[in-house]
């Protein structure tokens, strides 16, 4: 039986960017219900019930992350994580800008569980639309009475603010974030503490995805047995997955988790016509290949993760057998090179020489030593980085070196044949 759609139903057909159609459509009832009938330690059971993972990338419960904050009476915090730039995801850019109403929902209601009385979202600088898109939605809701102080004839109230970072990925990494939210550096912080302890401005917080925050509403409205019971035990619910690469219809489709990569494929169109699939990287830039023997593997977390992969933000990117895998690798490591903060020396420097060494591959001057080199040296800056920057360069390029080392290899003897 197909599992309908909850977060991207309505797009395209109606104009949810309006409060009055989104309120139509049930929009903030859950909102009303949790701050006027539910006690904030209640909202968190419902939650941890119904195995939320985070969508943003690391996966964690969320309702087990709310748990860490720590009982101390101090002011506390949530954060709305909008700085989507992981290569490959598109998903939060298109909830902020189609369905901001159910962000601000989900945020709200994360908030009052948590024991916060203000909310930051952090909004990518690039997503101008978003940004004015999410500014007039939150307008709107404040008018309305649904933001501010003593809602619903309550002692309770959350208010939004909005903050624009200025293009820089290393913000999505939440430490890196808040400090960027405090007018700082934008570089991560060393854990512990962690956020949960000492976050903005020092304060007890909690940073959640866009796409996560979203799904509070739904969860609360249909009850935790109704979410958990979608896909795997471990890796229960709907996902939004943002495919692109070699297919024929890219986009974001709203899945439930244990969906194939071939039937993800599928809903893309498939493959281009005379081509075939030869690899797919399944949690956007920073994951690992798979190949066309894993096509029919459930997508969730922690089948990607058996398989030496991740599911990240869900970010599934297809490649078909035109691609040249050297420029590839090429094009994620420059990326990752010039998006390092330059705070740790292995991301840093080792960054940039493997962005080199390619380079010098590429254009006719590599040595066989070379192409040993590349894996080895990705490999000795992996898990020594204040942030998982650094350990992202290793993924793609030592799963495609591995895979199709003969394409590498033909750029070094080209060179010999040259010579």
């Amino acid at each position: 039986m197909p599992v309908s759609k909850v977060l991207t139903r309505g797009i395209g057909q109606v104009d949810l960017r309006d409060l009055k159609v989104y309120r139509r459509r049930g929009g903030y009832r859950q909102w009303k219900r949790v701050i006027t009938e539910l006690q904030p330690a209640e909202v968190v059971d419902l939650v941890s019930k119904s195995n939320l993972r985070g969508r943003g990338g690391a996966g964690f419960p969320t309702g087990r992350k709310w748990g860490f904050l720590p009982n101390n009476g101090r002011p506390r915090y949530m954060v709305c994580n909008s700085d989507e730039a992981e290569p490959g995801t598109f998903k939060d850019r298109m909830l902020i800008e189609e369905t901001p109403h159910q962000v601000i929902e989900g945020m709200l209601i994360g908030a009052y569980a948590i024991g916060a009385k203000q909310a930051f979202i952090y909004i990518r600088g690039e997503f101008k639309r978003g940004y004015e898109v999410f500014t007039k939605a939150l307008a709107d809701a404040r008018d309305a009475g649904l933001i501010g102080e003593q809602l619903f004839g309550t002692e309770h109230g959350v208010e939004i603010t909005i903050h624009r970072g200025a293009g820089a990925y290393i913000c999505g990494e939440e430490t890196a974030l808040l400090n960027s939210l405090e007018g700082k550096r934008g570089e991560p912080r060393l854990k512990p503490p962690f956020p949960a302890i000492k976050g903005l401005y020092d304060e007890p917080t909690v940073v959640n995805n866009v796409e996560t925050l979203a799904f509070l509403p739904y969860i609360l409205k249909n009850g935790p047995e109704w979410f958990a019971q979608i896909g795997p035990p471990k890796s229960p619910g709907l996902k939004v997955v943002s495919v692109s690469g070699h297919v024929k219809k890219p986009g974001n489709f709203e899945v439930a988790l244990g969906t194939t990569l071939r039937k993800l494929l599928a809903l893309a169109g498939g493959p281009r016509d005379g081509r075939k699939i030869i690899a797919v990287q399944p949690g956007g830039g920073s994951s690992a290949c798979l190949f066309e023997e894993h096509l029919d593997l459930s997508y969730d977390f922690d089948t990607m993760a058996a398989n030496g992969t991740m599911l990240g933000s869900g970010a599934v990117v297809f490649f078909d057998d035109t691609t040249d895998f050297v420029k590839a690798a090429h094009a994620l490591v420059r990326f990752f090179a010039h998006e390092s903060c330059g705070q740790c020396t292995p991301c840093r420097e080792g960054g940039h020489w493997l962005e080199v060494t390619l380079e010098r591959i590429l254009h006719g001057g590599g040595l066989d030593s070379d192409i040993d080199m590349l894996v080895a040296v990705a490999r000795q800056l992996t898990g020594i980085n204040l942030c998982p920057l650094g350990d992202s360069i290793e993924p793609f390029l030592a799963s495609v070196v591995k895979r199709f080392e003969s394409q590498f290899r033909g750029y070094v003897r080209k060179r010999a044949i040259a010579v």
